[in-house]
C-alpha cells in the first residue's frame, strides 16, 4: 500500500501543470543533502503545479553554488544556503544589488561544529573541550572526518584545523569523499560504540538518531571565522562556529520578474523539529528527495498553504484531489 501511494504520489510530482499565466523556465539548486534535496523538491511541486513553471533543477553544492550565480547568473534560485559557509562572494552579490536574500528557509535556524558521540563523552568527560581532544588523541580514535571537497563547510574546516593544530596533535584529517561516506563514518562508529571525532550539523537525520555531543571550541571570534571561509586564508585565528542561518536567496532579476514566486520563496520556511521528522523518516524508509517532499506536502498542507497565493492554491487543490 505504502508503495502504491508513493506511485501515484511521484505520478502526481511529474504531472502538467495546472493552466494559467506562463511562469516560463526556473533553475533552482538541489544541495547534496537530505534536508535540501526536500526543500528543492517541495519547491519544484508547487511551481510547477501551482505556479506553471518549468523548473530545472540543478544539482550543486554551497560554494559552487554562489559561485555560479557570481559568474554566470544562474541558477535563479539557491536554497538551504548555509549564508556564514558562502565566503566574501555572497556578501559582494549582496551588495551589488545582484542576489537578493529572501529569508530562512529552516526555522530558527541550523548548526554545525565538531562532534564526539555522547557515550564517550560521557566516558570522558574531558573530549568535550577541543584541548580535551588535542590532549588524547587516542580516545578519539586519532582521526577527524572532515567534509567533501566543495562543501562550504571543508574550507572552513581546512583553515580550523591547523589553527587549532590537530593534525600536529597526532590527530590524521580524514578528508570524505561525500556526504554519505561521512554520514556511514558516524553510524558505523556509534553502533560499535567506538571513538569518533568530526564535523556535522543539523538538522540531520543522524543527530536526530545518534546522541552525539558538540566539542566546545572556545569562544566564537567573527574576525577569525570570516577569515576560515577564505580559501586563500594564511593564519587564521582560532573560533567556534556561528549559529547558522539557512535561506534561501534568488537573482535580484528573477525577483524583479517573478514577485509571485519570489513572495512564495519568502514564506517558505519549515521548522527544524519538523524536517529532523522529514529526513528520519527517508531514513528510516530509504526514501528518496522527491518521497520526502510527498511526505511532507501530504501530511502539512495546512503549513505550505499559507506560502502561496490564490490562484497557486486554486490550482494545487485540483492536483491533489485527483
Amino acid at each position: 500500500m505504502r508503495k502504491l501511494a508513493f506511485t501515484t504520489a511521484l505520478t502526481m510530482l511529474a504531472a502538467p501543470a495546472m493552466a494559467q499565466d506562463d511562469c516560463g523556465e526556473v533553475s533552482i539548486t538541489e544541495m547534496n543533502w537530505a534536508s535540501a534535496s526536500v526543500v528543492t523538491n517541495v519547491a519544484n511541486f508547487i511551481m510547477e503545479q501551482g505556479y506553471g513553471c518549468d523548473v530545472s533543477i540543478v544539482p550543486s553544492d554551497t560554494v559552487p553554488s554562489v559561485t555560479s550565480v557570481a559568474e554566470n547568473g544562474e541558477p535563479d534560485i539557491v536554497t538551504e544556503l548555509w549564508v556564514n559557509l558562502t565566503g566574501d562572494v555572497y556578501d559582494r552579490l549582496i551588495e551589488e544589488g545582484r542576489v537578493e536574500e529572501l529569508g530562512p528557509v529552516l526555522v530558527p535556524g541550523a548548526i554545525d561544529g565538531w562532534w564526539i558521540p555522547t557515550y564517550l563523552a560521557e566516558e570522558h568527560p574531558e573530549l568535550t573541550t577541543i584541548e580535551g581532544v588535542l590532549d588524547n588523541p587516542d580516545l578519539v580514535g586519532g582521526m577527524f572526518h572532515n567534509c567533501p571537497e566543495g562543501w562550504g563547510c571543508r574550507v572552513v574546516n581546512d583553515n580550523l584545523l591547523p589553527a587549532f593544530g590537530v593534525a600536529d596533535a597526532g590527530i590524521e584529517v580524514f578528508d570524505h569523499g561525500s556526504g554519505e561516506t561521512l554520514a556511514t563514518s558516524m553510524a558505523s562508529a556509534y553502533e560499535s560504540e567506538e571513538p569518533w571525532f568530526g564535523y556535522y550539523w543539523a538538522p540531520t537525520s543522524l543527530l536526530g538518531q545518534y546522541d552525539m555531543t558538540k566539542v566546545d571550541l572556545g569562544e566564537y571570534d567573527e574576525q577569525a571565522y570570516s577569515a576560515a571561509q577564505n580559501p586563500d586564508a594564511e593564519d587564521v585565528g582560532r573560533t567556534s562556529f556561528p549559529d547558522a542561518p539557512v535561506a534561501t536567496a534568488v537573482t535580484t532579476e528573477f525577483s524583479e520578474q517573478h514577485p509571485d514566486l519570489a513572495e512564495f520563496l519568502s514564506n517558505m520556511s519549515f521548522e527544524v523539529e519538523t524536517m529532523n521528522g522529514i529526513v528520519a523518516w527517508m531514513e528510516e524508509n530509504s526514501a528518496s528527495g522527491e518521497e520526502g517532499a510527498v511526505y511532507f506536502l501530504t501530511n502539512n498542507q495546512d503549513t505550505w498553504s499559507g506560502w502561496i497565493n490564490d490562484a497557486a492554491r486554486e490550482n494545487l487543490s485540483q492536483v491533489l484531489e485527483q
